[in-house]
């Protein structure tokens, strides 16, 4: 059964930003799980974490069934929220003001602990912001669909000649032939749901995101005080999910706790939205648990 929604609008500092809300239908015993922001990766809204890859349910209702609540942003330039110019649509200036959005609502609900999922982009910036060491009590960061290595002359650097200023919507079979594995790791209803999810996307993201392990990844990762999660996917048409690579990412984080790095098997770029999207929530969920014991002993 899916997960109760809603649909909030919040203004960050004169920003605004829509998010949309799982909830549990009680507190689970031993008090409330660390609060979850999930931020999408290019080319879709909030609505990424909706589509139900398998039988049972979509991200939000697997983890708001285990009693997270959760709140899945539509970043800059998505859904409902403000329409950054070009050149103020940085990755940079997305982890500032998202950051302000994940301390307030983790204000507003009483958060004493929050993780954040991040796909993709998501992931990026979500990294960002805990590199950016937030007044808010971060347990750990999820970052999917995204790694230290993107292949040269792949689907990411075509993507990535596109003019600055330019917004773009790909059509359905062009983005579905990158975002899911091959025939028999993904059901036909979630090709359908995702394609409710994607939306138009402005090309200056598309142009950071190739760029984005050269340019930022190097000073971002020893400045994440928290652990740190990256799963891969063995089939991603963008990165290149190969044993040395994922190594890589995860030798980078030398300040974190631990560093949980792998490949989710059976699973195209859009982990989720396959037939195996399941056991990557679950592993996103034990992670969670494993962030907030370690919180804990502290």
């Amino acid at each position: 059964m899916a997960a109760p929604r809603e649909r909030l609008t919040l203004d960050v500092g004169g920003v605004k930003l829509t998010a949309l809300v799982a909830r549990p239908e009680a507190v689970p015993e031993g008090g409330p799980k660390p609060l979850i922001v999930a931020l999408h990766g290019g080319t879709y809204t909030a609505d990424y974490f909706s589509v139900e890859g398998g039988s049972a349910g979509s991200f939000l209702d697997v983890a708001a069934a285990h009693g997270h609540v959760v709140f899945a942003f539509d970043r800059p330039g998505y859904g409902g929220s403000a329409v950054f110019p070009p050149a103020e649509n940085t990755f940079t200036r997305h982890a500032e003001v998202l950051t302000s959005a994940v301390e307030a609502v983790a204000e507003q609900e009483g958060a004493t602990q929050v993780l954040l999922v991040g796909h993709s982009i998501g992931g990026m910036i979500a990294l960002m912001i805990a590199a950016r060491a937030p007044r808010l009590p971060l347990v750990g960061v999820s970052a999917t669909g995204m790694g230290a290595v993107i292949p040269p002359g792949g689907a990411a650097e075509a993507l990535a000649e596109l003019p600055a200023d330019a917004t773009v919507d790909l059509p359905y079979d062009q983005r579905d032939q990158v975002m899911f594995g091959p025939a028999g790791t993904f059901r036909e209803e979630a090709v359908r749901q995702a394609h409710g999810s994607y939306a138009p996307t402005p090309a200056m993201e598309l142009i950071q995101a190739p760029a984005w392990p050269r340019e930022h990844l190097g000073a971002v990762a020893p400045e994440v005080r928290v652990p740190v999660q990256n799963v891969l996917a063995e089939y991603d048409a963008l990165w290149d999910s190969a044993p040395e690579n994922v190594a890589r990412f995860a030798s980078l984080f030398t300040a974190a706790p631990f560093v949980d790095a792998s490949v989710a098997r059976g699973t195209g770029h859009c982990l989720d939205h396959h037939l195996l999207g399941y056991a990557l929530h679950l592993r996103q969920l034990a992670f969670a648990e494993e962030c907030a014991a370690l919180d804990g002993r502290r």
